[in-house]
């Protein structure tokens, strides 16, 4: 073998945040914070506090390998806390706030956590779950001095004072870029959440291949963007990273995530693109509507965490001109795998044809492979014909979890490729359609009834604000589909209403053989429909004539 002559040289995540404080460095980072304000900083002057935080990490004892922890909102100090505790070679814990306690107990002693830096708004939080955490376990709590709470957590200390006298300029260690730089804990599973721990190098090429699509995707230089989807949730979809390579604008939403402080902040800031689940957008749509108008300035809104339903995209583009990205990946992924980006070859599309496109989860991103199979491991074609199980590999996909071998078993197959427990199909120009959740997939006679479809049909129902679908027993066909649904405020519907209005949209096997209608629907702690909560409330139900 004959090596290239090239210098070899680490890739490290603090080589991103020095490059934006040379490159990107006047450009603004703008924060709704629990104190009640808007605060406003640089890249350049957020890079002389990152600094300042790692000496005071290390002047505290955080040694290489340790995992700190975060439980904090999406602001300039969250922001902060990434870049300090990853480049001095520890581990970026980012616990999500609603998990259920039991999983918050869980988490913080698996990862084995040695600073828990907090927001004021979760002290109390905290306060009550002291007695099961790690006895060593010091807190660092997001505030200025006079800011400082009324607490009975051990020798709290004060996020401000910690990087008060500390030098605001820092020669970064190198290491070996494999070293571990974040862990971040699924959710919505059976069992105890399991940790994915990033290394520097995944987390570098995950944000290159979000280059790759960066213009498509609102990551612009100049332009403002606004990461609905948190700092706590799987690197704020990579966000953190990419944005000071591009030069974006953040706007951080802070604690306040209903659809009226969304719609003024993006307003006041002219927003141009954001990005957030669907169950955030259904709150910005209401507002949108009551105002008449879209926020000043938004152009583009990227979806994901679950499937856009097609109404909803279908009325941000028609109704307000906000053009509409979905994205797909996994906690497990980085988390990007796909977007609905276009190119040239698209133009010709006409407006249904492209957004029959953007209902599926999109086309990979560079440095992400993607191949379906079937129930024997044998790769089918990409025909948008064939579906079968999803399995990916690339170098910001996860190999195993962290420190639970068992939780790892099966995860990969024979090739090394990571199952994603999706079935999926995707057709010739890439484009990848989830056809469902293997656990969710509907098996009725012998033949499969994908929940994802039957939901975005009848979420085109004018009296349907939300539904998801399950299986349900029955008797001669295994399973077939129960929908249930929560209403729009002041509108009607009956079971025969909704299968008549499904009734030239699927095909007719696929109607559901009963819909029951409830005030809400369960959301894990990412906001997705927790359809493992609606099988335990309906698990039972008893199909008319089954």
């Amino acid at each position: 073998m004959t090596r290239g002559l090239m210098m070899d040289r680490p890739l490290l995540v603090s080589s991103i945040i020095d490059f934006a404080a040379d490159i990107r460095r006047g450009t603004e980072i703008v924060s709704a914070r629990v104190e009640g304000d808007v605060h406003r900083t640089t890249y350049g002057d957020s890079a002389k506090r990152i600094a300042q935080l790692a000496h005071a990490l290390s002047a505290h004892g955080v040694n290489f390998g340790d995992r700190v922890a975060t439980l904090a909102w999406n602001g300039y100090r969250h922001f902060e806390l990434y870049y300090a505790i990853g480049g001095i070679g520890a581990v970026c814990h980012t616990i999500n706030p609603r998990l259920f306690t039991e999983q918050l107990i869980y988490v913080i002693n698996h990862a084995d956590d040695r600073l828990l830096f907090l927001e004021t708004s979760f002290v109390k939080l905290v306060e009550g779950l002291v007695d099961r955490l790690p006895k060593d376990l010091r807190y660092v709590i997001l505030c200025a001095p006079e800011d400082m709470p009324e607490t009975t957590l051990p020798n709290p200390l004060c996020y401000e004072a910690l990087l008060a006298g500390q030098q605001e300029r820092i020669v970064w260690p190198e290491f070996e870029e494999t070293t571990a730089c974040g862990l971040c804990y699924t959710s919505g599973t059976t069992g105890n959440p399991k940790g994915v721990l990033y290394s520097n190098r995944s987390t570098v090429l995950h944000s290159m291949g979000l280059l790759t699509v960066a213009d498509g995707i609102g990551l612009r230089p100049g332009q403002s963007l606004l990461p609905v989807v948190p700092l706590f949730h799987v690197n704020a979809w990579g966000l953190p990273y990419v944005m000071p390579l591009v030069g974006t604008r953040p706007v951080f939403p802070g604690p306040r995530l209903d659809g009226e402080s969304l719609f003024t902040l993006m307003d006041q800031e002219r927003v141009t693109a954001a990005w957030g689940v669907p169950t955030v957008w259904m709150g910005l749509l209401a507002e949108m509507r009551r105002h008449g108008r879209k926020p000043l300035g938004m152009e583009l809104v990227l979806i994901g965490g679950s499937a856009a339903p097609a109404p909803m995209i279908e009325e941000f583009e028609r109704d307000f001109g906000v053009d509409v990205i979905h994205g797909w990946g996994m906690t497990e992924m980085s988390p990007v795998g796909t977007v609905t980006t276009f190119g040239p070859d698209h133009d010709a599309l006409s407006i249904s044809e492209r957004r029959a496109r953007k209902i599926s989860q999109g086309r990979r991103l560079f440095g992400m492979d993607l191949k379906i199979v079937d129930g024997t491991g044998v790769r089918l074609p990409h025909d948008g014909v064939a579906f079968g199980e999803l399995l990916v590999r690339g170098p910001s996909v996860m190999a195993e979890y962290f420190n639970d071998p068992d939780a790892g078993l099966g995860v990969r197959d024979a090739e090394g490729w990571m199952r994603t427990g999706d079935v999926a199909r995707i057709d010739p120009d890439g484009f990848l359609y989830i056809v469902d959740r293997s656990k969710d997939v509907i098996k009725s006679g012998g033949e499969w009834i994908s929940s994802i479809d039957l939901e975005n049909a009848a979420l085109g129902h004018p009296a349907i604000r939300e539904c998801a679908v399950i299986a349900a027993s029955h008797p001669k066909w295994g399973e077939r589909p129960l929908l249930i649904a929560v209403l729009e405020d002041g509108r009607t519907a009956t079971a025969d209403d909704v299968r008549s209005y499904l009734s030239d949209k699927v095909a007719k096997w696929w109607l559901p053989d009963d819909v029951i209608f409830t005030d809400d629907l369960p959301h894990t702690a990412t906001g997705k429909l927790s359809k493992l909560q609606l099988r335990k409330r309906f698990g039972d139900h008893v199909l008319p004539g089954a």
